[in-house]
């Protein structure tokens, strides 16, 4: 409440807190190339060039319809969930597939059932993730987060009252989804000989001009040395979150989240003049808290208890 200045470290750069963009660019491209860069020649793989016609055939467009509809129907409420996600829509879209497919023997070998499906459920659920964005402002991807900054940089909050005071927006967005679907399949078959020859290109090349690219693109926002060095620390921050098999979005999501929260927090404090029992007197506030902490700590006690179990069978096989 005083506005004394935290966590800078005595640098004048971090007193505007750090940019989205230069947090986003150092995990999700900086970080990405470090790793791949570490596999080496382990994580190479064979480029299978695409032969004869690209266009589906009547018995294709057959087979096909029903799991699109089907993963259609699966993503996006799983989508629309805080807890979704385009991964768990597709694995739970290819179960489904493969429990009512009529060649169940096909599936693992090429059946367009287990394509069609689990991608239907993919683009739905990236459609899906724009329902707790524009209604409640909380972004649920890493792709929701970037959007949500992008909303702020723009002087927009999105919540209930985005639909009141920018439908253009909010419409002109929601349209633009049918667009950019049908642009995929103008981009896609046409282009997809030249998509499979960019894989052809060697790593070591794409992935250095890619952290070129990515440096460029963060001095263009804020051009200091100071920026650079945020951008080179959370790369390899990211690195090592990667070989540690932890998950980037989070990150990303909680430096936005993050001062929004604490600003509420503030506002809800100076209104009670500084009564922590205020935040909790609310039954819903309080069932939220309780929700909240229950997703942290519950996870964490299954995980604990699993390795219990693992370890008590384990001495139980030395006795």
């Amino acid at each position: 409440m005083t506005g004394q200045a935290r966590l800078t470290f005595g640098q004048p750069l971090l007193l505007d807190g750090i940019e989205v963009t230069t947090l986003a660019v150092a995990m999700f491209a900086l970080g990405e190339a470090l790793y791949v860069a570490s596999k080496g020649a382990e994580g190479a793989e064979d480029v299978i060039p695409v032969k004869g016609s690209v266009m589906m055939s009547k018995q294709d467009w057959k087979r096909s319809w029903k799991p699109w509809l089907r993963g259609t129907a699966i993503g996006f409420p799983i989508g629309s969930m805080p807890a979704g996600g385009a991964d768990v829509a597709s694995f739970m879209s290819y179960a489904v597939e493969r429990r009512t497919a009529e060649r169940p023997e096909e599936f693992g070998h090429g059946a367009i059932e287990g394509v069609a499906g689990p991608e239907a459920a993919n683009n739905a659920a990236a459609a899906g993730t724009l329902v707790p964005l524009l209604t409640l402002g909380l972004p649920t991807t890493a792709t929701a987060a970037i959007m949500l900054a992008g909303f702020q940089q723009f002087g927009l909050q999105p919540g209930p009252l985005l639909f009141a005071t920018n439908p253009a927006l909010v419409w002109g967005l929601i349209s633009s989804l049918l667009v950019a679907n049908l642009m995929l399949l103008v981009l896609n078959l046409p282009l997809i000989g030249l998509w499979v020859k960019l894989l052809t290109i060697p790593r070591h090349w794409l992935y250095a001009g890619i952290m070129v690219f990515a440096t460029l693109g963060c001095i263009g926002v804020n051009p200091s040395t100071g920026e650079l060095f945020m951008l080179l620390l959370f790369g390899v921050m990211a690195f090592v979150m990667r070989l540690l098999n932890y998950p980037i979005a989070p990150v990303v999501v909680g430096l936005i989240l993050g001062p929004m929260a604490e600003q509420h927090l503030r506002r809800a404090l100076s209104i009670s003049q500084g009564d922590v029992l205020y935040l909790v007197e609310s039954p819903l506030a309080a069932g939220l808290l309780i929700c909240a902490a229950a997703a942290l700590l519950v996870p964490m006690y299954l995980r604990w208890r699993g390795k219990g179990q693992v370890l008590s069978q384990m001495a139980g096989d030395e006795d």
